[in-house]
């Protein structure tokens, strides 16, 4: 059984992939925040500003096996008159390695599907991911220092030093390392300090949520 939030097709809007045509499969649940915002203030990840509890958004629901999710996804792909060419699924969350298994992988691979993941580093990525983006959280146990991307959320409550973080980030095996503004109020300060931080450290590439600027989903 899986729980999906919602699924739908779109534009990868961040990272290395930003304006890749893609579906983004989000599945509900995470291990670092229960969804409600009476546990915001003491979970985990307090700044998460997506809602993934239940299965009632668009194309959402409970699906029985892999093959009935892979073929939704699918469907979702081809609602979109794509063809079979390079077809790409993301999938998101909460945090999608908690639901994201084996099965439902050979699945879309068996329809051609590239798979890519959107985690917080913190449970360990099944053989046959193509793509795994981290966005490490503050006080977690980070324990995938190996991935195609990083994307760091900054600042974080509970970033003593983001120089002396992003020097750790640096020392470990991410094939592209990049720096995202917090949304929010403080928006254009973070802004701001993440364009400062990928001029002072030319790793790092500035990440922008694009879906958000052109209004798309």
């Amino acid at each position: 059984m899986y729980t999906v939030k919602e699924l739908f097709p779109t534009l990868q809007g961040e990272g290395a992939h930003a304006g890749r045509a893609a579906i983004f499969c989000r599945f509900a649940g995470c291990n670092l925040w229960s969804g409600r915002e009476e546990d915001r203030a003491s979970a985990i990840c307090q700044f998460c500003d997506t809602d993934f509890v239940g299965s009632d958004g668009i194309g959402g629901g409970k699906f029985d096996n892999a093959a009935l999710l892979a073929d939704a996804i699918e469907a979702s792909w081809a609602s979109t008159s794509a063809g079979p060419q390079q077809r790409y699924v993301v999938f998101t969350g909460g945090e999608p390695l908690l639901q994201l298994d084996s099965l439902l992988i050979e699945a879309l691979h068996a329809k051609q599907f590239s798979i890519a993941i959107e985690t917080n580093g913190t449970i360990k990525v099944p053989k046959g991911v193509d793509w795994v983006c981290v966005s490490p959280k503050a006080g977690s146990n980070l324990i995938v220092l190996q991935a195609d991307e990083i994307k760091l959320v900054i600042p974080q409550l509970g970033h003593d030093s983001i120089e002396r973080l992003l020097a750790r980030f640096e020392g470990m095996d991410y094939r592209n390392r990049f720096l995202q503004a917090m949304d929010g109020p403080q928006l254009k300060e973070n802004m701001a300090l993440a364009v400062s931080l990928c001029q002072k450290r030319p790793l790092w590439r500035l990440s922008v949520q694009t879906h958000k600027v052109i209004g798309i989903r």
